[in-house]
């Protein structure tokens, strides 16, 4: 059974139907990677140019609401949306934007401290951690080397 066959057993295991919206909703998040719904419309739109932002709200409310694809609030502004399959934690670079992704089992430890102290149950799957990348932390690094020897001048 092909992709459009799963999806319409998804669907149709959960009351909806497949609707062409649905598809093309479906089929930019995963092309995108991580996508806001901003960013869906406009792939959206390049093959359907009516389909509002509306529809593209709706679709994937319907498509998160079943599991096919999920969201992550990667910073400020808009969720980010991705269809992958697996499980996992959000790297974001505050300054050049780079996404990187980790295994959520990396906090396990941290997961199994909290509901030690505090009862609390880790969710992982939507979490962003915010910090430099290793490109960014690079460029730093050298900045920071070549203002040292310029002051030893």
């Amino acid at each position: 059974m092909g992709e459009t066959g799963s999806l319409r057993t998804t669907l149709h295991r959960h009351g909806m139907r497949v609707t062409p919206q649905r598809r093309l909703v479906l089929d930019a998040v995963r092309e995108l990677g991580h996508a806001t719904p901003d960013q869906v419309h406009r792939r959206v739109r390049s093959t359907a140019r009516t389909v509002n932002i509306t529809t593209i709200y709706r679709a994937l409310d319907a498509l998160e609401d079943i599991g096919l694809v999920r969201h992550t609030h990667l910073g400020h502004g808009a969720p980010t949306y991705s269809a992958d399959e697996h499980e996992h934690v959000h790297l974001v670079c505050h300054r050049c934007g780079e996404i990187d992704e980790v295994p959520c089992d990396l906090l396990d430890d941290l997961a199994e401290l909290l509901r030690r102290r505090s009862g609390f149950e880790l969710d992982a799957t939507h979490l962003a951690l915010s910090g430099t990348c290793r490109g960014c932390r690079g460029t730093d690094d050298a900045d920071h080397l070549e203002r040292a020897v310029e002051e030893t001048r």
